[in-house]
């Protein structure tokens, strides 16, 4: 039997050994608790964040192919961006909407963009689209039209004085000392007009030209555009105000998009995208694609010099110079 002295020291170890445990399942249970829980980084990481919302208006063409393709490819989201597209019937519906605050950016040809900011309205242009312009004169085979002074007189089909490739084809055909009368169609009609003898030549751009041409129409005079720069990305003072980092982004996504257009123009899923969006002939797709030399750095020159035609042309007051380019996209698009 154990004395009364060793029975208290027994109990005093029990109750040590007791004691002992507890602590050690408290921790045992505390570090399991941690375990279970993921670190701080990794719960951030977790949070659902929402995309930029961004619209644009657009009329389509496989111009702007990069806008359609960056979209099916997922590259808007890529960069964290809710992108959508609202059709309009052309670029002047296009800038009217994003002046009313109906949208966000638009693609269009750079003196829509340019006379725009001249008489006012609250846009920049924020990137190029592409260069060079692919819009040229076609003729009928057989044609008296074979030099720029052969121009003088005739009736020539395009859709407006303010295009950048009607005013080329201007300013060349009078420096040869001819002036043509301009007959106000868009692609589609002018080859109608063309095809019906009302009209000597029509001024066309992508698909239309390589629709004219697949139909037996001669291209004309094409080193008069190839040093013009075509289209333009412009977006409201108020996103530029706002939220200059969700377009900046939205621009690298569509870099993205022009780097896979350039790999292969006429790829099958590249052909497939600009027949959804513009309804082209695959076959004119695939034959005038490689033409278009997307990219984003802005032609800061060339579209100084389209300024300098529509103040010539009285199509505008006052020169916009750099003012017509956003601020915040200097050192980067220009």
């Amino acid at each position: 039997m154990l004395s009364k002295k060793e029975e208290k020291q027994g109990g005093g170890r029990l109750r040590t050994k007791r004691v002992t445990a507890l602590v050690f399942a408290a921790i045992l249970s505390a570090s399991l608790l941690v375990g279970c829980a993921p670190p701080a980084k990794e719960a951030a990481e977790e949070q659902v964040v929402t995309p930029t919302r961004i619209v644009v208006a657009d009329a389509k063409t496989t111009h702007h192919l990069n806008l359609y393709t960056a979209l099916e490819e997922g590259l808007f989201e890529k960069y964290g961006l809710d992108v959508e597209i609202i059709e309009v019937e052309d670029n002047a519906a296009a800038r009217d909407l994003v002046v009313s605050g109906g949208a966000d950016v638009f693609w269009t040809c750079p003196t829509v963009a340019i006379a725009a900011i001249a008489n006012g309205a609250p846009i920049q242009t924020i990137a190029q689209v592409k260069k060079p312009c692919t819009s040229v004169l076609l003729v009928p085979q057989g044609s008296d039209i074979r030099t720029l002074a052969d121009l003088d007189g005739k009736n020539i089909a395009g859709i407006s004085p303010t295009c950048e490739a009607v005013i080329s084809l201007t300013t060349a055909a009078r420096d040869a000392g001819a002036e043509f009368n301009l007959e106000r169609l868009a692609g589609g009609p002018a080859i109608t007009a063309l095809e019906g003898g009302s009209v000597d030549g029509a001024i066309l751009e992508e698909p239309h030209a390589s629709i004219a041409e697949l139909a037996g129409y001669q291209v004309m005079f094409r080193e008069v555009s190839e040093n013009i720069p075509c289209r333009t990305i412009n977006a409201s003072n108020r996103i530029l105000t706002s939220n200059a980092e969700a377009l900046q982004r939205f621009i690298e996504a569509v870099n993205e998009a022009n780097e896979l257009i350039l790999a292969d123009p006429v790829a099958d899923d590249i052909v497939a995208i600009a027949v959804k969006y513009t309804g082209a002939p695959e076959d004119a797709i695939r034959h005038g694609n490689h033409l278009l030399l997307f990219g984003t750095q802005l032609e800061v020159a060339g579209l100084k010099a389209l300024g300098d035609e529509l103040l010539a042309n009285g199509d505008i007051k006052e020169h916009p110079g750099d003012t017509m380019f956003a601020q915040a996209f200097k050192g980067i698009t220009w």
